[in-house]
Formats: structure tokens, C-alpha cells, sequence
């Protein structure tokens, strides 16, 4: 396969060349075609690909942001199959391919690029969405322990002092991570409009923040439903030692089996780990504990039309997650004659909060790598890094969707108190 005309090959090796075994296969002309190949279905990206043996090939006139390297065949051979994305993260965690410069700029460059359409990309569409693991109840708390049991210490030494692992809310650029945080849960309370002595449920807790937050300041009481072990201990001691054991209650238990009922029902950061197939148990368990003037939230990463959840991230970070479309989460409301009240995307706050927890986590790396590996060290940096590359370009999106009872007349008049006291 030649080369187009729009790209350039530099001669002469820029890293360590391999040694190679004999064959009869023209293995760097092979090398050479693929990358030339996947640079050019990408466009004028500022990329330059180093191959094997130190030869470079990037786009002409342009600077490159990174340079891609890729230290031997499989790393190279691994693009051409149905889950590239997926290989390339595995390659990069193993340290077969590494990305000198920008890492972030780099997956940006990449994510703003065309997204090729065709027979193929369906096909692998098809595939990874039969490779996604379903979120039964037993396998639900097998992806969550996957992600979330990895220990507390872990998280907090690059969360904020809260352990909130959900979009922060920045009333200004300069807020520091912690006041974000705490904007947000003020933000998401205005936005339920809660009053003393009413009764909340939440779906998925995370390590308490927001269920203690909401009793502390509004005077409500929670019932909080989480299936991760680590996190429901973590937030039980919280409630003891801060005095609210009395108004919050933390349940290990999944989201299908809440019971009761609520004035108000609220889950940050638990959509992404329920699954299209199962959106109707949702539905199911709003409608059965809302009251009848009650209203809710869903907070969650979402995209602008319906798609697959990267490849890397559902396979190695986030077991079974799908970040839904809004018309997926209309599937949630509608047959429950749930009435949408706002729709707000908080794209770019999210990217900022990613940005904040990647300096952290970079500055705890040695701790990291003494505890988890090299791998796994380099495994949670692209995901963090491809998450701020995500939000920046617009892949993912941060919706948060304000609902109340089709019947209910207690809703609000103007959006005015959203952002008196943000």
C-alpha cells in the first residue's frame, strides 16, 4: 500500500531500533502501510507515528502534539482488528506503545477526528456491543467491586477530601477542587428543592458525601443504596462519627430492591452502571417509591446520540457501564409519566474535575506503582487522561435531568434559585 502524498516518511531510526528475527513476510512494509493507513482515516491530526525500527511518518507542515511510539509488531498489528481502541490501551499499559508529549492533546487530536462510518465500523460496533457485560445482579456487584473495591486509601489520595467521585460544579474557573465539589451538592439540593423532614432515597451512594451533605444542611433523611462494600463502610463510619447515623441510612443493597417511599429520589453517578437492558427495573423502582408529589435527579456522563462505550474503559476500568443518549434515559421517564423539568450539561465541568483528579493521581504515582503495578499505573492515566480528551471534544457529556409526578403542580416557576446562591 503507497503512501499518500500528504504524508511524510522521516528516515533514519528516532528510538532504539528491534532486533528482528528472520521472515519471510516484508514486516515493515506492512507496519509502515497500516500506520500510513490510520493516520490518513484520521485526517490532519498533529501526530506523528514512530514505528519499530525508528521510522517516523506524520502529516506534512504539521506540528506534532505527540509522538506515538511503538515498540514492537504486535503493538502496530493490534490497530488493524475490530477493537483498536481497546488494544491500544492494553499496548500502552504494558508499555509496547508510548506517547512522548501531550498525552491528553493526544487522545484530543484523536477524538475530534471524523469518525470513520462504513461496514466495518458497524461490525465492530456489533461486536463490542455483545462483548459488553450485562449488569445482573450478581454481575453488578462483580463490575462494581472491579472498579470501586480497590481500596479507600487509593482514592483518596486523589479525590477530594469528601471522596465525591462525581462531576464537580465550578461557579468559577479558579475553584479549587473541594469547593467544587461542594457547589455541586448544593446545586444538585436547590435542584430537588428539599425541606426538613422529607424523605430522600439515593441510588447509589458513592462513600456517603451527598447523602450526609443533604441531611447536615437540609434537615432531610436518607436512605442511601450502594453494592459497593468498601464504600458503604466507608460512609457508614462517616455518619457515626459526624452525629447523622440517626438521619441517614446506608444500605448495601442494589438499586432493585429499594422499597419504601421518597418526597424526592436522586442518583449521581449510578445511570452509567445500569445498562440499557435493565433501564425498565429502574423505571420500575422510581414510579413504585415516588411520592406523589415527588421529584427526582439523574446525574450522569452521557453522549449526544446513542453508541458503545469505549472499548478500553467497559473492558478494563468500568465493567458493564453505557453512557446513554437522552432519548435512552427518556426510556426511563415517559412510560412512568415522569415530567422533564430541566436538562442541564455540565460537559466542561466535568473535563476541569478530571483535570484536577489527573495532577493527583500523577502526584500519588509512586504510590500507585508500589501498590498496583506499572501497569495499572499506566492503565488509570490513559483513562483519566481519555476521559478529560472525552469531555473536552465533546464525546461525553454531563447531563444532569430534573424530574417530577406528571400530576404534580409543585414544581418550579422560573429557574431563578438555581444560581442566586451558586
Amino acid at each position: 500500500m503507497a503512501l499518500s502524498r500528504d504524508t511524510m516518511v522521516i528516515a533514519g531510526p528516532a528510538v532504539p531500533p528491534r532486533r528482528r528475527a528472520r521472515t519471510l513476510w516484508p514486516l515493515p512494509a506492512l507496519e509502515r502501510a497500516l500506520i500510513a493507513r490510520m493516520l490518513r482515516s484520521l485526517g490532519d491530526v498533529p501526530i506523528t507515528a514512530v514505528l519499530p525500527d525508528g521510522e517516523e511518518i506524520g502529516p506534512r507542515g504539521i506540528v506534532p502534539v505527540a509522538r506515538v511510539v511503538f515498540r514492537d509488531a504486535r503493538a502496530v498489528f493490534g490497530l488493524a482488528g475490530l477493537v483498536p481502541e481497546l488494544r491500544f490501551g492494553d499496548a500502552y499499559a504494558e508499555g509496547r506503545i508510548e506517547v512522548e508529549g501531550d498525552l491528553v492533546a493526544f487522545l484530543e487530536a484523536v477524538f475530534a477526528a471524523p469518525a470513520p462510518r462504513g461496514p466495518y465500523t458497524a461490525v465492530a460496533d456489533w461486536w463490542r456491543s455483545l462483548r459488553r457485560g450485562r449488569n445482573s445482579l450478581r454481575r453488578a456487584r462483580a463490575h462494581i467491586a472491579h472498579h470501586y473495591d480497590l481500596g479507600n486509601d487509593f482514592y483518596a489520595r486523589w479525590l477530594d477530601r469528601e471522596m465525591v467521585y462525581t462531576c464537580a460544579y465550578f461557579p468559577h474557573p479558579e475553584a479549587t477542587l473541594e469547593e467544587a465539589q461542594q457547589a455541586k451538592m448544593a446545586h444538585v439540593a436547590r435542584k430537588l428543592r428539599l425541606r426538613p423532614g422529607e424523605q430522600v432515597i439515593e441510588a447509589g451512594c458513592g462513600w456517603g458525601a451527598l447523602a450526609l451533605y443533604l441531611a447536615r444542611h437540609h434537615g432531610v433523611r436518607v436512605r442511601a443504596f450502594n453494592i459497593s462494600r468498601e464504600q458503604i463502610a466507608w460512609a457508614r463510619e462517616r455518619a457515626q462519627a459526624e452525629g447523622l447515623a440517626g438521619q441517614v441510612e446506608f444500605v448495601e443493597d442494589d438499586y432493585r430492591n429499594v422499597v419504601g417511599s421518597c418526597d424526592a429520589f436522586v442518583s449521581v453517578g449510578m445511570l452509567e452502571h445500569v445498562g440499557p437492558e435493565h433501564y425498565g427495573d429502574l423505571r420500575r423502582v422510581i414510579d413504585r417509591v415516588l411520592s406523589p408529589d415527588g421529584r427526582g435527579l439523574l446525574h450522569f456522563i452521557g453522549r449526544n446520540r446513542p453508541m458503545c462505550f469505549s472499548a478500553f474503559a467497559e473492558r478494563r476500568i468500568f465493567p458493564g457501564a453505557h453512557a446513554p443518549a437522552l432519548s435512552e434515559v427518556m426510556t426511563i421517564l415517559e412510560p412512568a409519566d415522569l415530567s422533564v423539568l430541566d436538562v442541564e450539561n455540565l460537559r466542561l465541568h466535568y473535563a476541569r474535575t478530571l483535570e484536577h483528579w489527573l495532577e493527583r493521581f500523577e502526584r500519588a504515582g509512586d504510590m500507585v506503582r508500589s501498590r498496583y503495578g506499572e501497569r495499572f499505573l499506566r492503565m488509570w492515566r490513559l483513562y483519566l487522561s481519555g476521559s478529560i480528551a472525552g469531555f473536552r471534544t465533546g464525546n461525553l457529556q454531563l447531563f444532569q435531568i430534573l424530574f417530577a409526578r406528571g400530576r404534580s403542580n409543585r414544581v418550579p416557576w422560573t429557574r431563578a434559585d438555581l444560581y442566586a446562591a451558586a
